[in-house]
């Protein structure tokens, strides 16, 4: 106990991811992680600051917190910091239309978006909208600017829902940066701007809060760049190979 306590001497904030940590995704939604809705009850009543900050691009924030709050987790949309209102702000800031290759249940989330004549690609999760045709239609307004531009919701590699593993963003992603020659912009973990806005709005430094996440990569990898603490969790998609 003394150990952990010198490691979190000064911490007044805590971020959690959420996928694998409070619940495995899949069927019906998903299940929760035995034990993570009294951790998360238990975090909310002590004196830290607590958000979520998540990679979710299958789900928008809405339909994310309604699923976590049916589960019997006290959260809300406002304690969440996720990758598809962060890259609106930054697609209105810089009068960018994008080209979505998202997944269908977030394209509300893009509803204020010019998406017409398109001079860059956003990314995401698309799950079965990743075919031949649409990651070729990709290439393609890609290849056809002067200057592409390529924005990604997140840059994992896979994730664990109820089923098993499952292929992530970060390969599709992978597959249009070699084509075309080019680097994709993150928003998301473990974008370090990513976690200072979650930080930002929390009003802690990064020295005052830690990350828990089951990404070793993206969670305690972008956490540890960013100046954070990090732990890593044994559930979701947590391996001792990896």
């Amino acid at each position: 106990m003394a150990v952990w306590s010198e490691r979190l001497a000064g911490v007044r904030g805590v971020l959690l991811d959420i996928s694998g940590v409070l619940l495995d995704c899949g069927a019906g939604g998903g299940v929760p992680i035995p034990g993570s809705v009294e951790a998360v009850a238990r975090l909310k009543q002590s004196q830290l600051k607590v958000r979520f900050c998540t990679n979710e691009s299958q789900r928008s924030r809405g339909k994310l917190v309604g699923l976590l709050q049916q589960l019997g987790f006290d959260i809300s949309e406002a304690e969440v910091t996720s990758p598809a209102p962060a890259a609106c702000q930054i697609l209105k800031e810089r009068g960018l239309r994008p080209h979505l290759l998202i997944h269908d249940e977030i394209h509300s989330e893009f509803d204020k978006i010019d998406t017409s004549n398109p001079n860059c690609v956003v990314i995401a999760d698309a799950a079965d909208a990743f075919s031949y045709k649409n990651m070729n239609k990709a290439f393609q307004v890609l290849m056809e600017l002067e200057n592409p531009v390529l924005i990604s919701l997140g840059k994992g590699r896979y994730y664990k829902e109820t089923s098993g593993l499952m292929l992530d963003v970060g390969a599709y992603v992978k597959a249009l940066e070699y084509a075309c020659g080019i680097e994709a912009e993150v928003v998301g973990k473990p974008s370090p701007e990513f976690f200072k806005s979650a930080l930002e709005v929390m009003g802690v430094e990064a020295h005052q809060a830690i990350m828990i996440g089951d990404d070793i990569v993206g969670d305690v990898g972008g956490a540890q760049r960013c100046g954070m603490r990090a732990l890593l969790v044994r559930t979701g998609k947590f391996s001792p190979k990896c």
